[in-house]
């Protein structure tokens, strides 16, 4: 079968789906990668995996209507000129304009995952608000011409189908994106000074401002533990400012480290994982770092809640509340035993529940796509 993956942009498609896409070249399938941008070190690597890369413009975080129209446009030719059997779609314009474009062209069979509701749904401001309201309309169109759709969480499933934009007999729960286990491995423990790390955009809703609060109110008790903030600063509606980071840099609270390829050497020197999200489909970073042998402090927070069994592998804490996440996170300091204890304990479940062969295996089962692998 000819299959089409839509993404929001290149990059996704090698750290978040290359294990996918070459499952659906094992398999037998002709796959085509569609994404805005062409920087080649991403593209060559989709391309070696056996996949055709196809560069799309997309403003992936504009509210330009022209602009989306013109997306639409755009993918109802691609996909009228490649006649693919299979769409499969993440991220919130390709799973909407995508679908609809796909249905325009007669693709028969389509698919879509969502991995998250972003900024405009976690907002409180008013424009946000309607925005989300605007959101629900056109992923109501969207999804209406999906086969099935993936959800990474059941808080996420629960609100879609609630709020009528999808049928509960279509929806398919999966465990976030997986974790490439053979590449994300046991890695020795540093336990002093403690380390703490947390990686993502720089974003409130990210959790930033929280952990640099409990950096600070940790680093004033305990001098030598160390804090490191991974990631990159964009212009995004909801970054954190630039010069609050820096304050903190030049106040010797946090260490940042700027956005990097390969994330394992920065996790393998740290001792516990830190991820103060407001909410996430299901957070990739917290895999990772549960893969590599990590405990982890996170929020009670759809997406986030769903890899952490408080007390056991990490601690979960309500969201926005910088004193909580200080008091567990303090909890490794004063008791170093539990970092190799917890972090055992999340290697363990994520061999049991976030291994990405196993994801993957459900999404190409339900898609029809397995073929002779197995997979």
């Amino acid at each position: 079968m000819k299959i089409v993956v839509l993404a929001s942009f290149t990059k996704s498609l090698v750290h978040l789906r290359s294990e996918l896409l070459a499952g659906l070249v094992a398999a037998g399938h002709e796959v085509i990668a569609c994404a805005p941008g062409e920087e080649e070190r991403f593209v060559s690597r989709v391309r070696s995996l056996g996949v055709r890369y196809q560069p799309i413009h997309l403003d992936r975080t504009g509210t330009n209507p022209l602009s989306d129209l013109g997306y639409l446009r755009e993918m109802v030719r691609f996909f009228r000129r490649e006649r693919p059997d299979v769409v499969f779609s993440y991220t919130a314009k390709p799973v909407i304009f995508g679908s609809l474009a796909a249905r325009l062209a007669g693709v028969p069979r389509i698919f879509s995952m969502i991995t998250g509701l972003g900024y405009a749904f976690a907002s409180k401001q008013l424009k946000q608000r309607l925005v989300s309201i605007v959101m629900r309309g056109l992923y109501r169109l969207g999804l209406a011409v999906n086969r099935k759709v993936f959800f990474q969480n059941p808080d996420d499933m629960a609100l879609f189908t609630g709020w009528g934009l999808v049928p509960a007999e279509r929806t398919v729960l999966i465990n976030g994106s997986g974790v490439n286990l053979d590449h994300y491995r046991l890695a020795p423990l540093s336990l002093d000074p403690p380390v703490f790390l947390l990686i993502g955009r720089m974003l409130r809703d990210k959790g930033v401002l929280e952990f640099g609060a409990a950096a600070t109110a940790l680093k004033q008790r305990y001098p030598r533990a160390l804090f490191r903030l991974l990631g990159p600063h964009d212009d995004h509606p909801a970054s954190v400012p630039w010069s609050r980071i820096q304050g903190w840099i030049d106040e010797g609270i946090v260490e940042y480290l700027p956005e990097t390829e390969d994330i394992r050497p920065a996790m393998a020197q740290a001792g516990i994982y830190v991820l103060p999200s407001y909410r996430e489909g299901t957070p990739r970073s917290v895999l990772e770092a549960m893969a590599m042998g990590r405990p982890v402090v996170t929020t009670d927070a759809p997406g986030c809640r769903e890899t952490v069994v408080d007390g056991d592998n990490g601690f979960l804490v309500p969201v926005a509340d910088a004193e909580a996440l200080a008091k567990a996170m303090e909890r490794f300091i004063l008791e170093p035993g539990l970092i190799e204890k917890m972090g055992k304990r999340g290697r363990e479940i994520a061999e049991e529940k976030y291994d990405v062969r196993k994801v993957n295996a459900v999404i190409m089962n339900t898609m029809g796509l397995a073929g002779e692998t197995g997979l």
